[in-house]
């Protein structure tokens, strides 16, 4: 009785020390992960939020500096122009001397032009003299500019941002190297057609020029290329971004955009070059110039992350034309952030450590028969055959080992008789799935092609059914005209003199014999298209398809008069079809008039050519017409189908129909009641163009 008493006092002790170890290390495994994880979103908080309050300072300097160049260039206007040089030269008219301190004036303040106006802004002086051109009207020049087309005395000097484009800044002598920019495809910017960037950037300063009775005399103009001005960028990174205001590595720099597109900047591209031409990314762009917002944020600057912040560059008219950019990487500030943490987190996990060290060497005798089974467990999960075998405790451990084990033995007979069952279905489903595939595929393929061939089937046998009719009776018909028009001229001669009684009569009679004749050619030619192979007289040859669309569009001019229709063309084929020429220009013909009429009085007509497949060639003809109701589709190249034209035959589809087939091709129609028509033909392709 004594034995069975410490017999379970010892398994309950095993027990305990097994929780109390749980117990133990659970909450500090927890609390060491809880003290890492707020230590980091702390740290990151808190130095994210200082590297962005920095930059934001950054970028409130960079504007000062863009907004003090402006000013200065204010200032230099103004003190030319209250100069007594300029006022001496323009009241005796020295031109040489206007001219040199112009030039003079222009290279010590690094403007890119500087030019001087007359009192009227409709002359500048040139080498050459005074030149009537007229100086450029923007909303700046308004301000100085008074409403008699004369410069204010009034006015103040004013500057401004302004977007110059070819014309503009060429007819102000600037080079095409400063301006010009190749796009450069760039990561994460928006997707864009443009290939070049051809602006220009403008700092345009106006200062008025009064004489000594504070008289408006003149007008100087001023401009500051922001176009690669590297020098402007460099100055403003050197004064936010000097010695010791970054970490270790990190690179400041600053940019200024035209829309999206990196005009003037020290941000290095992959090959340590000035990444121009390059763009900024897609949600910056929303953000600062479609919104108008301020961007404080990490950012991804051509080809690294950088801290960074940009604000909208606004023209004189108010318009957001470019951005203002002022970074650094983020790379070095990142690693020392992670440094920090790393270093904290080692020390909170060494002292997890060492009190995880000392539970578990409390508990060892617990732990050897837990990972055992677990081994077990794990090599179960992974498809191994394996058992945990008998171990050498009497705790409720032993016993889960046992009754674990005779689990994995019944799991194991089960899962065999399934994956042989599972097999042997497989195999089964895989085997009818396959033959229902092919049967489907073949009934599919067989329905189609019975279709096809009973469609064309029905159409040629009604060509050819009609075409034999057609040609019966217009050789019956002709025969009569003939003897109609032979009697005529006997009656004529016989007639005499008196014929001019009845000229009208006869010559009426003629006239509706000749009617009667040109019918019965149309016939004979309708007949003929329903012919499946061309005549002798209709060989095919090969046919550019762009040239005869034209053609064909010149002779529906007529119709298109006094109609809103646009026409559109699209060839994407250079091969010729092979098909008598003027065969295809009827049919071409045809469905331009029935496209015109379809549309009415406007609507848009588009004529494609395209590459088929094996070997043809594709001619689309698409209205924005009436459209064909669907249950007419199959009835369009019908003969006399008209769909309840007021004129026409109905023969026209019918004998295109005819014609195409005739040189082994096809002829196909898709419609939308209301929306339009579309006629694809399909011709055999020519190997060459002759």
């Amino acid at each position: 009785m004594k034995h069975e008493s410490l017999h379970a006092a010892r398994r309950r002790s095993q027990s305990l020390r097994y929780r109390l170890l749980t117990l133990v290390l659970v909450p500090l495994l927890l609390l060491s992960g809880t003290v890492i994880l707020l230590a980091f979103k702390w740290s990151s908080d808190y130095t994210y939020e200082q590297l962005f309050t920095k930059v934001n300072t950054d970028l409130r300097v960079a504007g000062d500096s863009f907004s003090r160049i402006q000013r200065s260039g204010q200032i230099e206007l103004y003190w030319l122009a209250n100069s007594v040089p300029l006022r001496q030269y323009l009241a005796t008219d020295n031109l040489d001397g206007l001219l040199e301190l112009l030039e003079q004036r222009r290279r010590l303040a690094g403007f890119d032009f500087l030019k001087l106006w007359t009192g009227d802004a409709q002359r500048a002086l040139h080498a050459g003299g005074w030149i009537g051109s007229g100086i450029r009207h923007s909303e700046l020049t308004a301000k100085v500019i008074s409403n008699n087309g004369l410069v204010s005395a009034q006015a103040d000097a004013v500057s401004g941002i302004e977007i110059l484009y070819p014309e503009d800044w060429k007819r102000e002598g600037v080079s095409e190297d400063k301006v010009l920019l190749p796009l450069v495809p760039t990561a994460r910017a928006a997707p864009s057609d443009r290939k070049t960037e051809d602006r220009a950037m403008v700092i345009r300063t106006l200062q008025p020029v009064l004489d000594n009775q504070g008289r408006a005399v003149a007008l100087l103009e001023a401009g500051l290329l922001l176009n690669r001005n590297f020098q402007f960028v460099d100055q403003i990174r050197d004064l936010v971004y000097g010695p010791g205001s970054l970490a270790p590595g990190s690179r400041g720099t600053v940019t200024v955009f035209l829309e999206d597109v990196r005009i003037t900047t020290n941000v290095p591209a992959s090959d340590e070059s000035r990444a121009l031409g390059t763009r900024v990314s897609k949600e910056v762009k929303d953000a600062v110039l479609n919104r108008g917002e301020s961007w404080v944020n990490r950012a991804f600057v051509v080809n690294d992350w950088y801290i960074s912040a940009y604000e909208p560059i606004v023209d004189v008219a108010g318009a957001r034309v470019g951005m203002l950019y002022a970074g650094y990487l983020e790379a070095p500030f990142r690693k020392q952030l992670f440094k920090a943490i790393a270093v904290l987190s080692a020390l909170v996990l060494a002292g997890s450590l060492l009190a995880g060290a000392a539970a578990i060497l409390g508990a060892r005798s617990i732990f050897r028969p837990i990972e055992a089974i677990t081994a077990v467990v794990r090599a179960t999960a992974q498809g191994k055959h394996q058992r945990i075998g008998p171990l050498r405790t009497n705790n409720e451990i032993g016993e889960l080992a046992f009754q674990f084990d005779a689990m994995l033995d019944t799991l194991e007979t089960h899962r065999q008789q399934i994956e042989r069952d599972a097999l042997l279905l497989e195999e089964k489903v895989h085997h009818r799935t396959l033959e229902l595939e092919t049967q489907n595929q073949r009934l599919k393929d067989s329905i189609d092609l019975l279709h096809q061939t009973r469609q064309r089937l029905a159409t040629a046998e009604k060509l050819a059914a009609l075409g034999e009719l057609t040609a019966g009776v217009a050789h019956e018909i002709n025969n009569p005209t003939a003897v109609i028009l032979g009697n005529m001229d006997v009656l004529s001669e016989d007639l005499g003199e008196k014929r001019s009684d009845v000229q009208t009569e006869i010559d009426l009679i003629i006239e509706q014999v000749y009617r009667i004749r040109s019918i019965t050619d149309r016939l004979l030619q309708y007949s003929r298209s329903s012919d499946l192979q061309p005549g002798p007289d209709l060989l095919p040859e090969p046919v550019s398809l762009a040239p005869l669309i034209n053609e064909s569009l010149k002779l529906m001019a007529l119709q298109l008069e006094g109609r809103q229709i646009v026409v559109k063309q699209k060839h994407e084929t250079s091969l010729c079809a092979m098909i008598d020429r003027q065969e295809l220009q009827q049919v071409l013909i045809n469905l331009l008039s029935n496209a015109i009429d379809a549309m009415g009085k406007q609507g848009e007509l588009v004529v494609n050519t395209s590459n088929s497949d094996n070997g043809y060639v594709r001619v689309l003809v698409k209205d924005s017409g009436c459209g064909i109701d669907a249950a007419h589709l199959a009835r369009v190249f019908d003969p006399f189908f008209t769909q309840g034209k007021a004129q026409g035959t109905g023969l026209g589809l019918s004998v295109s129909y005819g014609i195409i087939r005739r040189f082994g091709g096809d002829i196909s129609v898709s419609s939308l009641l209301g929306k339009g028509s579309e006629f694809t033909i399909e011709l055999p392709a020519a190997p060459s163009c002759v």
